[in-house]
């Protein structure tokens, strides 16, 4: 880090994730608290209880001056974690911080040695599922504003929300936002650190996240199963009839999607990527674990990164209908489902679109077939609002500070509910969307890991930016001062 860094601050953030919370993220590894989606068992289970307890009690330990901590349960919905620490040194407005502690499934594909539910220290490294997506969250937010304490550098009120729904849509944080919204009040930052990292070696903001059209389309062709030689050529495959229908909205040669899945890209988000383009190179293509000689949908780097951050994508993540391989007769399946994940650019609406698609799927069926599209919860991207000339400066320095070399800003492709929510809600609130999901470090599928490193780096960033918005209408006319001291 450079010499201009309070040594007070970064010897406290490297103090405290070394003793404390790389210890207790491995606990929290060790729970398999999977996301409501995954386990609809999870309350009887009680891993999801144990988890934000586990983060509850850290938190009541975190030092932070003043801090409340509650676990809040709703009737029926996965518990909160609500903290609030009072802002210090006189400074004014709320800052709220944002993350979230239920984990997606097992997936399988773990190397030797590593598994979803045994954390594994190795070259800096902390693997298991949850420690990066999004458990260590908590953690760094509360961290920064203990080390802003402990050097004597003012911040705002800080609202802490934790929530065990983010993997399974978000559907149970509206009900406790709304529930919450006097305690709350009206934040004019949002940090969330449940984001990506084109790399380690800088700071990485997000501007955009893509919306979601979740769904399941059912194609039938019989009330129950045949043997394939006596039905083979009379009756149509149901698995031949659903690429049929796939073919309307996604071109099977090259991946194009229905025309009503897209939406223009801004003149300045190109910009913005052409500038990640010259940063990242072929490492945007080779973060992936190619099969064979496998090919990426385009050689030209910008264009994936537009159409990962801002062009609809189709992922067929699951299959009904259709036993194990080794269960497998010789029969003609009665009918064939496919999980559709639909990937929406930020600005499109999902909630118009989706019975768009849906109409598309199900109108005149070949061949007579019983075809439905199940919606599930269709999601609405975010498109962040334009940067203050504070939050500017303050995310400048403290890359530079934090890491030697400026920001990089870029769409991501996945989806975080939360920020459309929170831009709907409260006009004009700033956003620092960040996180720790680099190369390789593989959220949601086998061997997932946090970067130790990157993650104290972040925490130093929160730091520099709460500090920030505590002096932040000097800062609009002003150089700021963060938390380096200067």
């Amino acid at each position: 880090m450079a010499g201009s860094v309070s040594a007070d601050v970064q010897g406290f953030i490297a103090n405290r994730w070394d003793r404390s919370i790389v210890p207790t993220l491995c606990d929290y590894i060790r729970i398999p608290n999977k996301s409501p989606a995954f386990d609809p068992c999870w309350e009887t289970a009680g891993h999801m209880r144990r988890a934000v307890d586990l983060l509850a009690a850290w938190a009541r330990q975190s030092g932070v001056e003043g801090l409340v901590t509650e676990v809040i349960t709703l009737p029926g919905r996965t518990p909160l974690l609500y903290a609030e620490a009072p802002a210090t040194g006189g400074a004014q407005g709320t800052v709220l911080l944002y993350g979230h502690y239920d984990k997606q499934p097992e997936f399988d594909g773990w190397r030797t040695g590593l598994s979803p539910w045994e954390p594994v220290l190795d070259n800096g490294r902390l693997y298991g599922r949850g420690g990066a997506d999004d458990g260590y969250a908590l953690f760094g937010s509360l961290t920064a504003i203990a080390a802003l304490e402990a050097a004597g550098i003012p911040h705002g009120r800080c609202v802490l929300l934790i929530e065990g729904c983010e993997e399974s849509g978000s559907y149970d944080l509206p009900h406790y936002v709304d529930h919450l919204a006097a305690r709350i009040g009206t934040p004019e930052l949002v940090i969330c650190l449940d984001a990506e990292c084109g790399n380690y070696e800088q700071l990485w903001i997000t501007n955009s996240l893509r919306g979601l059209l979740p769904g399941v389309l059912d194609v039938r062709v019989l009330r129950e199963g045949q043997h394939s030689g006596a039905a083979g050529g009379i009756v149509p495959s149901s698995f031949r009839l659903l690429r049929q229908v796939l073919e309307r909205i996604e071109r099977a040669d090259d991946g194009t999607l229905h025309p009503a899945l897209s939406v223009p890209v801004p003149d300045a988000v190109v910009a913005e990527l052409h500038a990640v383009a010259n940063t990242l190179g072929r490492s945007v293509i080779d973060r992936f674990p190619w099969a064979g000689d496998t090919q990426p949908q385009s050689d030209d780097i910008v264009k994936l990164l537009l159409d990962n951050a801002w062009g609809p994508s189709l992922a067929t993540v699951g299959f009904g209908g259709a036993p194990e391989i080794g269960q497998a007769g010789n029969t003609l399946r009665p009918g064939t489902q496919a999980k559709l994940v639909i990937r929406l650019p930020p600005t499109l609406d999902a909630e118009a679109v989706a019975p768009v698609i849906k109409e598309v799927l199900e109108r005149d069926p070949p061949q007579g077939a019983d075809i439905t599209f199940h919606v599930e919860t269709p999601q609405t991207g975010w498109h962040a609002p334009p940067r203050e000339r504070w939050l500017e400066r303050a995310l400048e320095r403290a890359s530079q500070q934090w890491f030697r070399r400026p920001p990089m800003y870029m769409g991501m492709g996945g989806t975080i509910p939360f920020m459309k929510m929170l831009g709907d809600r409260y006009p004009g609130v700033q956003f620092m969307v960040t996180g720790v999901l680099g190369p390789a470090s593989n959220a949601h599928g086998p061997n997932e890991f946090l970067e130790l490193a990157t993650a104290e780096r972040l925490t130093g960033c929160v730091a520099d930016v709460l500090a920030a918005h505590a002096r932040r209408d000097r800062d609009n006319v002003s150089a700021d001062t963060t938390a380096s001291g200067e």
